[in-house]
């Protein structure tokens, strides 16, 4: 398995022979609003890509958490072909579908595509009125023979769905979308520090990578404070913080440590 991490919450994924495009933001730098109501007023996304688009278009098929515009842009939805595989939560298959892709399979509950056997789990993308509004959200758990178990979070904190997938998943490999995105009111409607040393301390056999940084004015937690952080824990060997363009590779007897 091999997932490089393009961008806030893009990511190209390599596993069981496939190859997975998810959650695609593809606009240059600025050409999109800023976040509003949120500490900072930069325009999104906050840096630009360092992967070569035409590189992410020869993904075998997409996979989304979610449509906010953060993981799936109007870039993206111009560019891909049409007729890719498009693998969903169910919320979102009739977006989908009216801009124009055909191949669209919303996941009820999970997905058997060739050899690997996709799971939808839920979370929580933020509490209270703020969680309400930011609306429905899901993660992916990947099984494919001879590959570790990836467990990707989603936009979601550290809540009882998220500590129930751990558990019943028992993940290999986890994908966490960090960065403590914050509106003026409310607390964080992703990982903190505090979250992703939490799922770390959950499955503590496991590989933890954190991405969802330093590309979006409302996320307020920076690579460098993390790193720091579970340094300080000494969780530095299991969980990576990878800049934009880094690959992690990580094979199954690798996966356990």
């Amino acid at each position: 398995m091999e997932i490089q991490l393009i961008r806030n919450a893009t990511h190209y994924i390599e596993y069981g022979g496939k190859k997975l495009l998810l959650d695609p933001m593809l606009s240059p730098a600025g050409a999109m609003p800023p976040f509003r109501n949120t500490p900072n007023s930069f325009p999104n996304p906050t840096v630009n890509l360092k992967v070569s688009i035409f590189h992410l278009l020869q993904a075998d098929a997409l996979l989304l958490t979610h449509s906010h515009p953060d993981h799936f842009d109007a870039v993206a939805a111009a560019l891909l072909p049409k007729d890719i595989v498009f693998f969903c939560q169910p919320e979102d298959a009739g977006k989908l579908r009216e801009q124009g892709f055909r191949d669209v399979r919303p996941i009820e509950s999970d997905i058997t595509w060739d050899s690997v056997s996709i799971v939808r789990t839920s979370g929580q993308h933020g509490t209270g009125e703020i969680g309400k509004l930011m609306g429905p959200v899901s993660g992916f758990v990947l099984n494919a023979p001879g590959e570790p178990v990836l467990y990707i979070a989603g936009d979601t904190i550290w809540c009882p769905e998220v500590e129930q997938a751990l558990a019943q998943h028992k993940p290999d490999v986890v994908l966490l979308f960090g960065g403590s995105a914050q509106f003026l009111q409310g607390g964080p409607i992703t990982m903190n520090e505090a979250d992703v040393t939490k799922v770390a301390s959950t499955v503590p056999d496991a590989q933890v990578i954190v991405a969802h940084m330093e590309a979006l004015n409302h996320c307020l937690l920076r690579r460098e404070d993390l790193r720091a952080y579970v340094a300080g824990l000494g969780l530095s060997e299991r969980v990576r913080v990878p800049e934009d363009g880094e690959s992690v590779r990580i094979h199954p007897s690798s996966s356990r440590m």
